[in-house]
């Protein structure tokens, strides 16, 4: 029989995305039989995050200042907005050094059959700090599911409505790629946004 506290620690493993019951008690058994010292880095450093790291008061990234790092940058393009689904997405552009303006993240995308409407992603938000007199552009930059494109939809219509610039992010065929192992929605997609 397994100890209570070994099995509140593999069900707190299992709340992280695709991990299942055996990966959990993978990762829990390591910690403690053969790595104790990270076992106690990474409790300090979640306790950490959660007590210490919110949301910035502009664009809804997390940070641990009230307004973040990028929002306080006056060399960052404030007529050039930019909107992503999560502070990953918003992390993943800024990796690739080529975009200098503002951001807004929605904390999600509209999703009917989970519940989440327009209200649950911050519309209201967006359009007032697109509505900011500074920006005159707004980069729709969801991802490009069913969910993303929905909400990129809507987004464009409210934000188009207010008389702001709205476009959405290029997709195609991969740098790198070989046309005939790439998937033919993408082809499809690349030849109707080609330029």
């Amino acid at each position: 029989m397994a100890d209570p506290a070994l099995d509140a620690l593999v069900d707190a493993l299992r709340c992280l995305p695709g991990v299942g019951q055996k990966s959990a008690q993978r990762m829990a058994y390591h910690l403690l039989q053969h790595d104790r010292a990270g076992a106690i880095k990474l409790a300090l450093a979640l306790e950490s995050a959660v007590t210490e790291i919110g949301h910035c008061e502009r664009c809804h990234t997390f940070s641990r200042a009230p307004v973040c790092d990028v929002c306080l940058d006056e060399s960052r393009d404030k007529h050039l907005l930019c909107v992503v689904e999560t502070p990953a997405d918003q992390a993943a552009l800024e990796r690739t050094g080529s975009y200098k303006g503002c951001y807004f993240v929605l904390l999600g995308r509209l999703s009917p059959l989970d519940g989440l409407g327009a209200k649950d992603i911050g519309l209201s938000a967006l359009l007032d700090r697109a509505s900011d007199g500074l920006v005159k552009e707004v980069i729709l930059a969801t991802n490009f599911t069913a969910e993303g494109e929905a909400t990129a939809h809507v987004l464009a219509e409210h934000l188009k409505a207010r008389g702001l610039k709205v476009t959405r992010l290029a997709r195609g065929v991969p740098v790198g790629s070989e046309l005939e192992y790439v998937d033919l929605g993408t082809i499809a997609h690349a030849f109707m946004d080609r330029r």
